[in-house]
This record gives C-alpha cells, structure tokens and sequence, in this order.
C-alpha cells in the first residue's frame, strides 16, 4: 500500500528533480520514493553493520582493519552500481 508524504526542499533541488524525471521518462515521486528506499537501505544497513561491531567488541572478537576497508569497499562499489547488496 503506498503513502502520501509532503517533504519540503530547496528550490534548486526540486529544479533538479525536475529535469531528472523529464530525461529518465519517470514521475518525480517514483525518483523521490527511489532515493529514500536507497537511503534507508544504506542508513539501515550500516546502523546493523555498527550494532554487530559493538557487540563483537564487546566480546572481544575484533575484525583486522584491512578486513574492514575491504567490506566497506565492497558495499560502496555495490551501492554504486544500484545494487545495494554487501
């Protein structure tokens, strides 16, 4: 079931918005609603990355830091190609 939101932005952005919808041949609210869904995976994403952390530390199993920078190179290579998936 969809909602119906109000969200308030700068005049810039909603120009933005605009010509972004006219060259994709899409609505504004499917761009909108697509950018919060792939921000809320990120958000949500790496809020659960964060909590694991907090309690592997807490049991002292730590990962090496090159094992880290590999991981967030992953998902950030992922989130690029529209993916979203680690």
């Amino acid at each position: 079931m969809q909602e119906i939101i109000t969200v308030r932005v700068e005049h810039e952005v909603k120009e933005r918005l605009e010509r972004l919808a006219k060259a994709t041949a899409r609505s504004r609210s499917f761009l909108v609603a697509e950018a919060i869904r792939r921000y809320l995976d990120a958000e949500a994403w790496q809020v659960e990355q964060i909590m694991e952390g907090i309690k592997e530390a807490d049991t002292e199993k730590l990962v090496d830091h090159e094992q880290v920078v590999r991981k967030w190179e992953a998902r950030r290579a992922n989130s690029l190609d529209g993916t979203g998936q680690s």
